[in-house]
């Protein structure tokens, strides 16, 4: 009823042409009166807002009671320069920290490299020592050799006056053949005289008998055609060149440097010295080599 007074009253305050009696006017005031207690006035002339709505909505349950955050703010420059001043800051120690375990790692990298040379100074000493021991043991065992080969060639070659003579049955070449017996403390056989000469012809023919193997002696004309010197350097001034109206003795002139003796006869031919044959060394019994 009060929503039909409201109504007339309403539409005459529109129209402006009709006027209420004071009972109807009265009533229209209770009405209203009423309507201004039970309802907000704005709710009687204007329309229901959104915030409004959305309170009748959530008290029916049409929306969810967690609303989504409203967007962040947009940055503004200074907060923008503040985060990179920053960022580079954090940079900067992280780098700071590598750099001191850097340092550390490099300090004990030295240490260990300190060490390590000390150790390979030390090493490299003690290697020297081992050096100068093996020298030492080697020159040892040379002269040992010397001593027993010595000792070897008077007890199982020839001795005559202080020298011993021993034929080696091992084909080598002058130079080989002179090695040998210098590494046994001897010499090539350099008979001086014609008693050493008939000596060692006698021993040469009984160790290759019935044979005929010529052996080195420590005679040539290398350094000079013609000029005949011992193994030692000395001159020769004997000589038992074998003559023969067909093969006379010396023939090879350059080609042939280097003095045989034939074990048949113990005369004397000149070879090449490139030649590989027997030899046969002597030794100086008065003293060790």
């Amino acid at each position: 009823m009060c929503g039909e007074t409201i109504r007339r009253w309403r539409k005459s305050r529109a129209t402006g042409k009709r006027k209420m009696g004071p009972a109807a006017t009265s009533h229209t005031l209770l009405c209203l009166c009423f309507l201004t207690v039970c309802v907000p006035a704005g709710m009687i002339d204007a329309a229901p807002t959104q915030a409004s709505v959305a309170e009748v909505k959530k008290t029916r349950g049409d929306v969810p009671d967690i609303l989504p955050e409203p967007e962040s703010e947009p940055t503004t420059q200074v907060s923008d320069f503040e985060n990179s001043y920053n960022y580079v800051l954090s940079r900067l120690a992280s780098m700071d920290q590598a750099i001191h375990r850097l340092n550390v790692g490099h300090y004990t990298l030295d240490v260990k490299v300190s060490q390590l040379i000390d150790r390979i100074s030390r090493l490299d000493a003690k290697v020297g020592d081992v050096e100068d021991s093996i020298r030492e043991v080697h020159q040892h065992s040379k002269d040992n050799r010397k001593e027993i080969g010595r000792l070897e060639g008077c007890q199982k070659g020839r001795r005559m006056g202080y020298k011993c003579y021993l034929v080696y049955n091992s084909l080598e070449d002058y130079a080989g053949a002179s090695r040998k017996c210098m590494e046994r403390g001897g010499r090539l056989a350099m008979p001086r005289d014609r008693k050493e000469q008939e000596a060692l012809a006698d021993y040469v023919k009984g160790f290759f008998h019935p044979g005929n193997w010529p052996v080195w002696l420590g005679i040539n004309d290398l350094r000079s055609e013609g000029l005949y010197l011992f193994d030692d350097g000395t001159r020769v001034s004997y000589f038992q060149w074998r003559k023969h109206f067909l093969s006379s003795q010396p023939d090879g002139g350059r080609r042939e440097n280097c003095v045989a003796m034939s074990s048949d006869d113990g005369d004397w031919w000149d070879h090449y010295c490139d030649r590989t044959m027997n030899y046969v060394c002597e030794f100086d019994d008065r003293v060790a080599l």
